[in-house]
């Protein structure tokens, strides 16, 4: 029997969705940061630089970033790390991925970068110190496939960060649906010219688990001492826990 999973608020096969999140994120490569900075009035830079804070990496740390897209939090882990440290970025899109790249080596940052997917991840057990994954858990098929991943190639009391957006306050929900499924979709339409992926952006995020569920998926991946931090009013949180 064919297994089906969520894409957006449309039921496909499991083997299809990530054929068709990638084609997402190849349509929207060329304007992903423009169209950050416009969809959270920049206040994606202030959560992301929340996250790292949190991560509280040490130089001559082992650092993964998953999902690194145009990799801010690499950049970000890696002045944290120093030289003695190593930080590597990866994605399962090759498009994200190379431009995460060149702007790690516009910085200056010379890190690696190695396209995989974070259900089988192409790494020893025990290999890091600190796993993040930002904005990405929500476009994986397997999220408990991935996090069990995620706690494998940690070491012993490492940290897993994963900030993602999630349940707002039932306050602000009809204001943020607003947001979501109309201005979304036309500033993609006008900005990226791609309403139909700001779509998917905004039905994923209402098929991925809220806070508390997140944080039992975490507990049952083998992670411990799992902190939820919400941020502007539930809109985004960030998830830590520690490996067990």
């Amino acid at each position: 029997m064919t297994k089906e999973t969520d894409f957006g608020f449309e039921q496909v096969r499991e083997e299809d969705k990530a054929r068709r999140v990638a084609a997402v994120f190849d349509q929207v490569s060329g304007r992903y940061d423009l169209m950050n900075d416009l969809m959270s009035l920049g206040l994606h830079r202030a959560w992301k630089a929340f996250t790292v804070a949190l991560a509280r990496v040490r130089p001559g740390e082992r650092v993964l970033d998953l999902a690194t897209g145009t990799g801010d939090l690499a950049r970000a882990l890696a002045q944290r790390a120093g030289p003695s440290g190593q930080v590597l970025m990866s994605d399962i899109n090759g498009a994200m991925l190379a431009r995460g790249r060149d702007r790690a080596n516009d910085a200056g940052l010379l890190l690696t970068a190695i396209q995989c997917d974070a259900e089988q991840l192409p790494f020893a057990d025990a290999s890091f110190d600190c796993v993040t994954v930002g904005f990405g858990l929500r476009n994986m098929t397997h999220k408990a496939t991935a996090l069990r991943e995620m706690a494998r190639v940690l070491r012993r009391g490492g940290r897993l960060l994963v900030l993602e957006f999630s349940s707002v306050r039932k306050a602000l929900a009809p204001l943020y649906d607003l947001y979501s499924f109309k201005v979304l979709p036309w500033l993609g339409g006008r900005v990226a010219g791609d309403a139909a992926s700001y779509r998917y952006l905004a039905e994923s995020i209402r098929r991925h688990p809220d806070q508390a569920t997140l944080a039992a998926m975490m507990k049952d991946a083998g992670f411990d001492k799992v902190d939820v931090f919400n941020l502007a009013a539930g809109v985004v949180a960030v998830h830590r826990g520690l490996r067990l």
